[in-house]
């Protein structure tokens, strides 16, 4: 082979390469082939709020609301809703202006739990929850899940990626539910 086309050979190889790990962490080109499937928990987290579960519960559910808030808008959009669960899109910065893009079913049983479950993702699998429990006059808000990866140690390297990546947003969601729960009970 001549030199040129051994470096346009890897050119295109590394520009694959590149396309793939675009797809993924976006969550563009979604992987579930279902072959060598691990899980790793997610969590668990927990943050104290003064505040009743029930203004806490309208805080976290307020960006699914078909009011929501302008703000929200541009981080969740809801594709399908029922009465007790919506299909959103969620969107997440991961460097620069690259942004993921999830889509889960969110599950409300008010006012102590919100369950999430991945339709299409960076990984093939993950399901979470959310339970407020009251406690005196506020609220503990605890988060526990399980992120599940293909293609075996290759797979649970990237879920370590993935789920640090997660677990920092849900901590910042925690913070910013915090925050409005509080000025809301104010």
């Amino acid at each position: 082979m001549k030199p040129t086309t051994i470096g346009a050979g890897a050119l295109a190889a590394g520009g694959a390469g590149v396309g793939v790990y675009l797809g993924l962490v976006t969550g563009a080109v979604p992987v579930n082939l279902g072959v060598g499937r691990t899980s790793r928990p997610l969590g668990p987290l927990s943050i104290e709020i003064e505040a009743p579960p029930e203004t806490v519960f309208d805080v976290i559910s307020a960006p699914y609301d078909v009011r929501a808030p302008r703000a929200m808008r541009a981080k969740v959009t809801v594709l399908e809703r029922g009465t007790d669960m919506v299909l959103a899109a969620h969107y997440t910065p991961v460097r620069g202006k690259l942004q993921a893009t999830t889509v889960e079913t969110v599950r409300f049983s008010r006012p102590e739990r919100v369950d999430f479950r991945l339709v299409r993702g960076p990984v093939p699998q993950v399901t979470e929850t959310f339970r407020l429990i009251e406690q005196g006059n506020g609220t503990l808000l605890t988060y526990d899940g399980e992120l599940g990866t293909d293609l075996w140690g290759l797979g649970r390297r990237w879920g370590d990626v993935v789920a640090a990546k997660w677990e920092a947003v849900v901590e910042a969601s925690f913070a910013a539910v915090k925050a409005e729960a509080e000025r809301r009970a104010g």
